[in-house]
């Protein structure tokens, strides 16, 4: 349709909530899935200049779950997984 762009939907699942997270992962075990986490936060630069590569991967690597998690959304995430800061 004459120059418009169609957009794709992202393969990569944002978490927003633990509960969103405990489904993920609960799925993707009992699918047998391996899983990639992103961990973000709007403020870093490497984070964000890492998010078209990971979008990418997660295009590549179908029968791989992709989640994204924002640090400053949803830090009992981050925490749980005992990382103490973002490289800034």
């Amino acid at each position: 349709m004459g120059g418009q762009q169609q957009h794709k939907k992202s393969k990569v699942v944002k978490i927003d909530s633990r509960k969103s997270w405990e489904h993920h992962i609960f799925e993707a075990t009992n699918k047998g899935y391996p899983v990639m986490v992103h961990f973000s936060a709007y403020w870093c630069v490497p984070s964000i200049a890492m998010d078209p590569f990971f979008e990418e991967l997660a295009s590549t690597y179908q029968d791989v779950l992709f989640l994204k998690v924002d640090v400053d959304e949803v830090k009992v995430i981050l925490i749980w997984f005992m990382t103490k800061e973002m490289v800034h």
